[in-house]
């Protein structure tokens, strides 16, 4: 429970000093401060999300892989060709994530 009010609370603080942030410039940026602000915090939830998803998809990738060649020795040449194609896939997300945070970028 400690951990979700903890979670809870820093999620608030992310999302209010930011706003405090803007609130400095008075009305010389208006809407339009606050817009680039929200797309560069999309952009970097974007590619935050998307090498966080990639990182446990590669580490859980490796180590599975990892773990049925040392279990059938005799079977690495599938499951390699397999870990490489999975690893490609997956790298194709990272990319994608990384093309939404570009086309996200004031």
């Amino acid at each position: 429970m400690k951990i979700v009010i903890r979670t809870l609370f820093w999620m608030l603080v992310m999302a209010v000093v930011p706003a405090l942030a803007l609130a400095a410039d008075g009305a010389a940026g208006g809407a339009d401060t606050a817009m680039n602000a929200g797309k560069a915090i999309g952009a970097g939830v974007a590619i935050g999300a998307a090498g966080l998803g990639c990182g446990i998809g590669m580490g859980l990738t490796a180590g599975n892989t990892t773990a049925g060649i040392a279990r059938n020795p005799g079977a690495a040449g599938a499951m390699f060709t397999n870990f490489i194609l999975g690893m490609v896939l997956i790298e194709s997300v990272a990319i994608y994530g990384l093309l939404i945070a570009f086309l996200l970028m004031p």
